[in-house]
């Protein structure tokens, strides 16, 4: 309960100094994500070809690649977490509108942003967590359990990313819909808060 408890302090800590720094925050994060969401098409595309070379390898010349399931699946992480941030940065997220649709304009952004500080300690604690996950994977060298044995704190790794990043970008949308003025969306162009628009 202690370590929880401290996290919500750092937190808390980080979103200050944040909203001191957002308008480079929020640009940076835009270019990350960028890059981020990039790297995961490439793995999308990497997953699809290899799952293609080992059907044909398997059922054409009864060759199967060794270790493609395990390797497939330490992918999916890889290419959910890495889009997060950009995913919610585009509001691409699949949620439930049917309650904000029926508030008035300023009782969407005032439930928006309370959704938004709920969200981020949430995402801030997954993060934290599943950082220490991913630091115990990496420092005991952990591998799939069938050659070619591949290493799993790749796929972990990303899970603490995504999270983390998601985080900032809800954080950078917090400020926005709090004074939209100061704090610029720093969205990609198709983006838009349509809750409160």
């Amino acid at each position: 309960m202690y370590e929880v408890a401290i996290l919500v302090v750092v937190v808390v800590a980080l979103m200050v100094a944040t909203t001191f720094v957002a308008g480079l925050v929020g640009r940076s994060l835009r270019v990350i994500e960028y890059g981020l969401v990039t790297g995961s098409i490439l793995v999308i595309l990497f997953v699809m070809l290899f799952v293609g070379a080992e059907v044909l390898m398997r059922y054409a010349f009864d060759s199967p690649i060794p270790g493609h399931l395990e390797l497939s699946e330490l992918m999916g992480p890889i290419i959910v977490f890495l889009a997060l941030s950009y995913t919610q940065a585009t509001h691409g997220n699949v949620g439930m509108d049917l309650v904000l649709d029926s508030l008035p304009p300023g009782g969407r952004r005032y439930a928006e942003m309370a959704t938004l500080l709920i969200s981020i300690f949430i995402c801030s604690v997954l993060a934290y967590f599943s950082f220490k996950n991913a630091y115990q994977l990496w420092r005991y060298d952990d591998v799939t359990m069938s050659p070619p044995y591949f290493k799993t704190w790749p796929s972990g790794a990303a899970i603490p990313l995504g999270y983390a990043l998601v985080s900032i970008r809800m954080y950078i949308q917090f400020l926005h819909l709090y004074d939209p003025d100061r704090f610029p969306a720093n969205e990609p162009a198709a983006g838009g808060f349509h809750a409160v628009e």
